[in-house]
């Protein structure tokens, strides 16, 4: 299964929620799934319930040793009688700090996140920094497919296409590629500003344009909750919800998305 970087270099647009709503859909599947936090905030980390990591990332960034990330791995804070909880290699403050270390190294900056993940197989999805920095490089150059998540606000568009060009740039120096996974539309609002972006979103990007998932209470409540949103009783849109993960997941994981398993 792939390795899916969440990325876009503006914040507050829904990465951590898309990459825990698609971590949920794989818990009720009881798919195994592993998440890497790259975001020195630490909200998928926390969204996971895990609270005071004895390991992190940023051991994973500061060393040479392939394959080290499986050791990093923790269990999450996820219930485990009716899905089966994701693993997590945990984010930290610190890591704001290794992007200047990593700025240094003059060999193999880009590769870090790479040679940790090697031999690691399985569903992992990598949670980006809002940044096109060396942790979103890292976690571009280690994925199987980038998936662009955005929301439907003005000036979103030219942001997608930014991040674009540089998961075209960073697929030409690949030899196994990057595939574009699509673009994830997120809080989709009851509005008419809400949806004339969404639709200069699909006249921009066409077919790249995944269904959205919509400005739900149910995915706020799973988040403060620490719990996957198929974990929440059916009620107040968690259903819904439930509906457009899965239907993401199914694009993005399963039937491979619009690029049809093409890289860029």
């Amino acid at each position: 299964m792939p390795a899916i970087a969440f990325v876009n270099q503006k914040g507050g647009v829904g990465k951590t929620t898309t990459a825990l709503g698609l971590a949920s859909a794989a818990w009720a599947r009881r798919t195994p799934c592993l998440v890497i936090d790259l975001d020195p905030q630490q909200n998928a980390t926390t969204g996971l319930g895990v609270w005071a990591p004895v390991a992190t990332v940023d051991e994973a960034l500061a060393s040479d040793r392939p394959g080290v990330v499986a050791e990093l791995a923790v269990g999450s804070g996820w219930p485990d009688d009716r899905g089966l909880p994701p693993r997590v290699v945990a984010s930290t403050a610190a890591l704001a700090g290794r992007e200047r270390q990593l700025l240094s190294d003059p060999v193999g900056a880009q590769d870090r996140l790479r040679v940790a993940l090697s031999g690691c197989g399985g569903l992992t999805l990598i949670d980006c920094p809002p940044s096109l920095g060396l942790l979103t490089i890292n976690a571009l150059f280690a994925a199987d497919a980038a998936l662009v998540v955005t929301e439907p606000s003005a000036w979103a568009s030219d942001g997608v296409s930014e991040i674009m060009r540089t998961i075209e740039r960073v697929a030409g120096r690949k030899p196994s590629g990057l595939k574009l996974s699509g673009v994830a539309i997120n809080r989709l609002a009851r509005t008419r500003d809400s949806r004339y972006w969404s639709e200069q979103l699909v006249s921009d990007h066409g077919r790249l344009v995944l269904p959205p998932v919509c400005l739900r209470a149910a995915v706020a409540e799973a988040a403060a909750r620490s719990l996957p949103i198929h974990a929440l009783p059916p009620r107040r849109g968690a259903a819904e919800a439930c509906a457009e993960f899965d239907v993401l997941y199914d694009l993005v994981v399963g039937a491979g998305g619009p690029e049809d398993g093409n890289g860029l």
